[in-house]
């Protein structure tokens, strides 16, 4: 076993209260991680933990297993330092939301990510930048410390690996390959997973399909800059994936930045490249990410965001 996990083990046994959370707008790896996280402490240790979020969670997430544990964190009792915090798939700091005064509160905090990320955060860190999935190490974990498991952890794991690779198209290695054929052998259904996943409001998909219809595009085309202002951006599913696939799928188009007007002067900007590194971009945007795929939110109008993202695009 590694030391990493035999601490871990050690801080939810001595735990009386535990905390678990991930990144603002939480997507299926960072509610799954939570969720999964959830049922793995309840099974082995039978202990309850508090999962929060902030942010918006996707329409297409709501009947993942364990929705219901998961609550907006304005809605609990957060007065009162927790003995363990766990944060998983957070990416930077930029990105935990209403949260952190909770997570900094907390007597031990815990950080289990996938993101590359050089400010790290968490008292002890079990990270992994070449993985696919937050999920895929919580799986290892899981494998590691001998954990009990059942179906609901099976399906979140899924659920996790499944939204975070795209359905395996930005999957980085076959390792995430391999624990899907185990989590397959072990029961779960793929299909079943990804009809619960494409059940989305019509209001969702109306505003998809215009966002992708309204699209501008630079640089001989090899950019597409897509705008959801204000209203469209509360008909959003999470982080309009949908859109950024249906313009990834555009000959010639290499590049993709959505431009999502959450608040007044508050710009969410989703990143995607299909095969050249956007992540020092979002980066400059005091986001970050992956290397095809990464975001930042800016503080700013929406016209200058635009430009300087058009601009920072110039001679890629």
């Amino acid at each position: 076993m590694k030391n990493e996990t035999k601490i871990l083990i050690d801080k939810i046994k001595s735990a009386n209260t535990i905390l678990l959370s991930a990144h603002k707008n939480p997507d299926g790896d960072a509610l799954s991680s939570i969720l999964a996280m959830y049922q793995l402490i309840y099974l082995n240790y039978g202990k309850e933990c508090v999962c929060i979020y902030d942010g918006n969670v996707p329409e297409a997430l709501r009947y993942i297993p364990l929705r219901g544990r998961a609550h907006y964190y304005e809605q609990v009792d957060l007065s009162q330092p927790f003995d363990l915090a766990i944060l998983l798939d957070y990416g930077t700091t930029n990105n935990i939301g209403g949260t952190r005064p909770a997570l900094d509160a907390a007597k031990f905090l815990v950080e289990i990510d996938h993101h590359r990320n050089d400010n790290k955060i968490g008292n002890l860190c079990i990270d992994d930048d070449t993985a696919s999935a937050t999920t895929c190490l919580l799986y290892d974990l899981m494998m590691d410390a001998g954990w009990e498991f059942d179906d609901k952890v099976l399906n979140l794991l899924a659920f996790g690996i499944l939204t975070d690779t795209g359905n395996f198209k930005y999957a980085k290695d076959g390792r995430c390959l391999r624990i899907m054929g185990d989590l397959v052998d072990r029961g779960i259904e793929i299909n079943r997973l990804l009809e619960l996943l494409n059940n989305k409001p019509r209001k969702t998909i109306q505003t998809e399909a215009g966002v992708v219809a309204n699209a501008e595009f630079f640089y001989k085309n090899r950019l597409a800059i897509a705008v959801v202002d204000a209203d469209a951006y509360k008909h959003l599913d999470g982080r309009g994936e949908t859109a950024l696939s249906l313009l990834g799928q555009i000959k010639g188009v290499e590049f993709i930045a959505m431009l999502k007007h959450q608040k007044e002067n508050q710009i969410g900007v989703s990143l995607r490249s299909k095969y050249i590194p956007i992540n020092k971009i979002a980066e400059k945007l005091g986001g970050g990410g992956h290397m095809c795929a990464a975001g930042a939110v800016v503080y700013d109008t929406l016209d200058n965001v635009k430009d300087k993202v058009i601009q920072m695009f110039k001679g890629m």
